[in-house]
């Protein structure tokens, strides 16, 4: 599975940039994020029409 995550803007929780990752990835950006203290959405990615 993939997800979406959105860097958010720390003013107004607009989004910066995103990019899509499988779920393995997932858990080490929000442990970067925590520790750094960037707010992050995630969501799964949009799959494409079969």
């Amino acid at each position: 599975m993939r997800f979406e995550i959105m860097r958010l803007d720390d003013i107004d929780g607009t989004a910066v940039d995103s990019t899509v990752v499988d779920a393995a990835s997932v858990n080490r950006i929000v442990h970067q994020a925590a520790a750094t203290g960037q707010r992050i959405y995630i969501r799964p990615a949009e799959t494409a029409a079969r």
